[in-house]
């Protein structure tokens, strides 16, 4: 069933669409505007250049979407398929599925989204037209990786985010942005290094670079023993990208410095890269070396999630100094927990958990760190204790609607039933609970158990958040302290973060601005609509899913 029948030519066309015009749209950001686009000043210009290419390619990516064969999920479809490099048999081969289809849309609304936050709020740093440049290829960079079908050309996507990412951090990010964005690109570059190794294992033990024929073998053109060390290192990569504990450690300092925009994009879209290389390509490719290392992949899922867990804690605990920003990018490394140990299963019902899951995170992630992001910008700081201080009960009191936005987005974060994050650590646990042949089913029953106590977990740390930043740390008719009863100079206002008199005249936040409604609505009602009609993303991966386990018969 399509919703539009768009013919073949077109499909192909759309795909290529979606993957090369924001690399077309990033050598234009940084060519002159022409005389009648220039606006209000060049720098409008191209921020306005940004939002119209991203624009197009979530037009594109919908369209697309909608020309989808539904009930042929689990057939590779607007599929191109040119030799590039006859030599080494690589080709360019692009095609989308039901697994690869919900992560492009994914990329191109929250890349749209992102743009459009820019235009209104850019972080400060050099020139527009390279934040807009580096934004497209970034783009660029993680649509491709989910459109293509060849092993190296997928290593080059793979690596193609990693350049943009680094100057996003290294130039428009915060306190310590130098050393976080060096860090980013020196875990990344090192796992990569061992993939490549991995990738080329396997693409010259089997014959070919080909996604789909190797999928389609599923294995048995490759040794047992090729297909351990080909998961052990093409894993490695993937799991430094993830992030799996202890690969993780990256990734709080890049999302503390990044600017609003690179959280966004680091936790909706750079993280889902390495688990759909897992989905991808070792599910299918490997499952003899795969299904050697389950058991350990989950064991490190779990403490991933109970890891991570942790750390919120005791980011959140008064006195503790936390900030805000760094504990959503701790709370990633326990979200991308869930997804790693679905995979581990080796089941239908855990991959698909862990797709699904994939999808939620990033779409209630990003709009968290769009949150944060805003709460930063009021009160010039994440730093939890400043905000819990603030006086007129805090963001409820200040900023009503964006106070109730960020409860919304912790809820939907720590699963609540109803709202997207629920179905994929529910399916991933069921997944634990019943994990494929071959494997030990105490093991991954004790895995599910741990796991399950990382949801409680979550939904204490989250509670916290919500209590200290919407609530304050006082309650609203207590007692004022001595440094609050002491009277100010007119000349010494009470900084906006910091804890004062709670008078009439408390100055009050700006609430929900329209270009932040703008941005943020789609997130929260997509929330929504996963939670409460899941099928429509199930009844995309679960054919796929189970043609990949299969051996490519569906």
């Amino acid at each position: 069933m399509t919703v539009i029948d768009i013919s073949p030519s077109v499909m192909q066309f759309l795909l290529a669409f979606i993957v090369v015009a924001p690399l077309l749209g990033a050598a234009a950001a940084l060519l002159p505007a022409p005389p009648g686009l220039k606006g209000r000043n060049p720098d409008q210009a191209v921020l306005r250049h940004g939002v119209t290419v991203t624009g197009a390619v979530l037009i594109a990516a919908i369209v697309l979407a909608i020309g989808f064969d539904h009930d042929h999920p689990a057939t590779m479809q607007a599929t191109t398929d040119i030799s590039w490099i006859p030599a080494l048999d690589v080709r360019i081969h692009l095609g989308i599925d039901g697994i690869s289809l919900p992560l492009l849309v994914l990329t191109a609304l929250l890349t749209f989204l992102c743009a459009l936050y820019s235009y209104f709020k850019l972080p400060a740093g050099p020139s527009p037209k390279a934040f807009v440049a580096l934004v497209l290829v970034l783009e660029s960079g993680t649509l491709a990786t989910f459109a293509v079908l060849d092993l190296l050309l997928f290593f080059l996507a793979f690596e193609m985010v990693l350049i943009p990412m680094y100057f996003l951090i290294n130039r428009w990010g915060g306190d310590q942005r130098q050393a976080a964005a060096w860090k980013f690109i020196l875990y990344t570059l090192l796992g990569s290094v061992v993939m490549l190794l991995g990738l080329l294992l396997v693409g010259l033990k089997s014959g070919t670079f080909d996604m789909v024929a190797l999928a389609t073998d599923n294995g048995r053109g490759l040794t047992t023993s090729v297909q351990v060390i080909a998961v052990l290192a093409i894993g490695l990569g993937l799991a430094v990208k993830t992030p799996m504990w202890p690969l993780h450690s990256w990734l709080p300092d890049a999302h503390t410095a990044a600017p609003t925009v690179g959280s966004v994009l680091l936790a909706g879209v750079l993280l889902k890269m390495g688990t759909y290389g897992f989905v991808r390509i070792l599910l299918p490719v490997a499952p003899d070396g795969m299904r050697t290392f389950a058991p350990y992949l989950a064991a490190f899922a779990v403490v991933g999630i109970v890891y991570g867990s942790l750390a919120c804690l005791a980011l959140a605990r008064t006195g503790a100094k936390g900030d805000l920003k760094r504990l959503i990018a701790y709370s990633s490394v326990g979200h991308m927990g869930f997804v790693l140990l679905g995979i581990a299963t080796m089941t239908p019902t855990g991959v698909n958990g862990a797709l699904f899951a994939n999808i939620a995170h990033g779409l209630i992630t990003g709009l968290l760190f769009f949150l944060v992001g805003a709460v930063k910008d009021r009160y010039g700081t994440a730093d939890l204790d400043t905000l819990a201080g603030a006086t007129g009960a805090a963001l409820y009191g200040r900023a009503p609607r964006l106070g109730a936005l960020l409860a919304f987005a912790a809820v939907a974060s720590l699963g609540l039933p109803g709202l997207a994050g629920f179905w994929g650590e529910m399916l991933t646990l069921f997944g634990a609970y019943s994990p494929a042949e071959g494997l030990s089913r105490p093991a991954f029953r004790t895995f599910m158990a741990i796991g399950a106590f990382g949801t409680l977990l979550t939904a204490a740390y989250m509670l916290i958040v919500v209590r200290r930043v919407c609530m304050g740390d006082h309650a609203p008719h207590s007692p004022l302290s001595p440094d609050e009863q002491a009277p100010r100079a007119a000349d010494d206002p009470v900084p906006s973060g910091a804890a004062g008199p709670r008078t009439a005249t408390t100055p009050q936040l700006a609430d929900i601005q329209m270009y932040e409604a703008a941005a943020w609505t789609p997130l929260a009602a997509l929330t929504v609509l996963a939670g409460l009609w899941p099928a429509v993303l199930l009844g995309l991966t679960d054919p796929a899913v189970q043609k990949l386990l299969a051996g490519g018969k569906s």
